[in-house]
């Protein structure tokens, strides 16, 4: 029987053979020597013995046993030799009472290379075994910025806390994002109990995710099953049935080709302005709709500037459609109480639109929209990518570098003062435009950045330094707030003079959203859809202050014109990081993904980006949405 087993799985290897061949893969086992050959190897240590997942293992130690085997693990010698007779012998030793005895295995790189037990594992596999007990050695990479090795390095610490090798991802940054998903500490050790149930649900996700054709698509399992994770609540989903997911990955089926980095094809830099659309187009074919819109805000417009410039949009939304749009909106929303039940209420209210103006309140609105398709929902949010939900963000960069070019211009010292916010996706490229700006002007120019969202500040406040005088502050201010540090500001005479400001026009953005539903060229898109538009689409304007010469607010003008017109890049040329470390090439310029994710300070930028650790709990929750993978 074992011979006629062995002629089975000799079958299968040959049949790996040919369409490798064809492939023009390589058809024998890989071996790790030949891979350590051209890696940087950074240490080795025992793992001690481990059940290995038979699936993981990849190939041989060294190349003596390599052409003995296809890339499967299944035998490639003839039916007469030793050989045959050997793995035939194991067969039968596995089915009359198991192989017992430990391969010995090193890991690398979270794949196995067998050192002995070749047809141990060859039969195991025939057998349609899950795993294998081993001695395992880990071969440590230098750590480099290559992706796979990043990715390695957060496997690492993630092992240490959850003792599990099955799952993978293909994003730098997914590992934390797990622990964050289930509830876990960086360094917080799994029980027994907890890493059962992960695994139990892993492997439930795992069998419906690949039986509906999840191999095809270009991402992993461990990529689908985090965004399972973060669209529905760990603690709601360790409870259902397996039905429950099978269903779940249905409805949200479209989200898993969705790999969670910028593509051109899902930024939108610009929609088609409402005002150039003929007149036909405005007055009859929007006539008989009426749409309800919902707003819903994380905060209300008396405690939030953020908030208060969405108001201000809807408002003016209502003034721009009076006979097409009745809105309302729902303040004070809770992300980790009540964002699920309040979505619902406006949904429940007959809104045909949704705005989610915060990021914190993404995954309600998605796990919304996916319920929901036939209410068109959008999200207040940047670097965030979702078939069923459409987000919109604005280019405040090209603003930013207009005003820091204003402050060089305004400024009788090399020292400008910039009061951040939130470390968050697109704040840090506002930071370096405004200093890409003020050198621009000055190449003396220097930007002393302080952050409002950390939990101590070192040192003199910004307002407080003689050596500076112009500054950057927030960018709204509420209408109950005395301040006026808000735009860009100059300290005179112990008086505050505003000079300028960049200001959100959030109703412009919606009234294109709007004009789109009525007339019908809102359509379901392919890719997912980032609405991310700037000073040329009016969603960013800059308003300028009396206290501003004649002569700057005309060169302020022209440098406007110029990024409008698209003859002027802010982040173009040759740019230095603080590290001195060249980000372009003279004729270069930046693309919107490296913008986005903008984790580096200008050479000319005073301060750093603080750790996660510095940051307030509300600057936090924020972060793990939005921030730098590596804060």
């Amino acid at each position: 029987m074992s011979r006629d087993d062995y002629h089975n799985a000799r079958v299968l290897g040959r049949k790996s053979y040919r369409s490798d061949v064809q492939a023009g893969r390589y058809p024998y086992l890989p071996a790790l020597d030949d891979i350590l050959s051209y890696t940087e190897v950074q240490s080795e240590y025992p793992l001690g013995s481990l059940d290995i997942p038979l699936h993981l293992i990849a190939g041989t130690k060294t190349a003596g046993r390599q052409q003995a085997f296809a890339s499967n693990f299944m035998p490639l010698l003839g039916e007469n030799t030793e050989f045959a007779m050997k793995w035939a012998s194991l067969y039968d030793s596995q089915l009359e009472e198991g192989i017992r005895d430990p391969i010995k295995a090193y890991e690398f790189m979270n794949k196995f290379y067998v050192e002995e037990g070749n047809k141990r594992v060859s039969v195991m596999k025939a057998v349609g075994a899950v795993t294998i007990p081993a001695t395992v050695t880990r071969v440590v990479p230098k750590k480099t910025e290559d992706k796979e090795v990043q990715i390695y390095y957060e496997f690492m610490d993630f092992y240490e806390v959850a003792h599990t090798n099955e799952i993978w991802f293909s994003q730098v940054g997914s590992f934390p994002a797990l622990l964050e998903a289930v509830g876990k500490k960086p360094k917080e050790v799994w029980d027994d109990d907890f890493r059962m149930d992960f695994l139990s649900l892993y492997n439930t996700f795992s069998e419906y995710f690949l039986a509906k054709g999840g191999d095809k698509l270009p991402v992993t399992v461990g990529d689908a099953f985090l965004k399972y994770l973060q669209i529905y609540d760990y603690e709601a989903v360790i409870a259902k049935s397996p039905a429950e997911v099978k269903n779940d990955i249905g409805t949200m089926w479209a989200e898993f080709t969705v790999s969670g980095t910028v593509s051109p094809a899902s930024l939108v830099s610009s929609i088609e302005d409402p005002s150039q659309k003929s007149m036909l187009s405005r007055l009859f074919l929007g006539r008989s709709q009426k749409l309800k819109i919902a707003f819903l805000h994380e905060k209300s417009g008396e405690t939030s500037s953020w908030t208060y410039g969405h108001e201000l949009g809807r408002l003016y939304l209502e003034e721009t459609y009076p006979d097409n749009v009745e809105t309302f909106c729902i303040n004070d929303i809770n992300p980790n109480q009540d964002a699920d039940e309040k979505i619902q209420e406006a949904i429940d209210q007959g809104s045909d639109i949704i705005f989610t103006t915060s990021p914190c309140l993404i995954q309600a609105s998605v796990k919304a929209a996916l319920a929901n398709p036939e209410v068109k929902i959008l999200n207040c949010s940047l670097n965030t990518f979702y078939h069923s939900l459409r987000t919109y963000y604005g280019r405040m960069y090209e603003a930013k570098f207009l005003m820091g070019a204003i402050a060089a211009a305004m400024s009788t010292t090399d020292h400008i003062g910039y009061l951040a916010d939130y470390p968050i996706h697109g704040t840090i490229a506002n930071v370096n435009a405004f200093a890409l700006g003020a050198k621009m002007i000055n190449p003396r120019a220097v930007v002393y950045l302080e952050w409002s969202r950390i939990k101590h500040w070192s040192g003199p406040h910004l307002t407080e330094r003689e050596d500076i005088e112009v500054i950057s502050g927030q960018d709204m201010i509420r209408p109950d707030s005395p301040s006026r540090e808000y735009g860009l500001f100059m300290k005179k005479d112990g008086k505050i003079e505003n000079l300028a400001s960049p200001i959100w026009h959030w109703g412009k953005f919606y009234e294109k959203i709007v004009q789109c539903v009525l007339d019908g060229s809102w359509k379901k898109a392919k890719e997912p859809m980032n609405y991310w538009l700037g000073m040329a689409s009016e969603i960013i304007e800059v308003i300028y202050s009396k206290n501003l010469p004649i002569g700057t607010k005309r060169l302020a003008e022209f440098i406007r014109s110029s990024i409008c017109q698209g003859s002027f890049h802010p982040f173009s040329g040759i740019l230095y990081s603080q590290n001195g470390v060249v980000k372009q090439q003279e004729n270069d310029s930046m693309t919107p993904e490296e913008i986005v994710t903008m984790e580096w300070l200008m050479d000319n930028v005073y301060g750093i980006i603080p750790t996660f650790e510095d940051l307030t709990d509300e600057a936090k929750a924020l972060v793990l949405l939005q921030g730098p993978k590596e804060l």
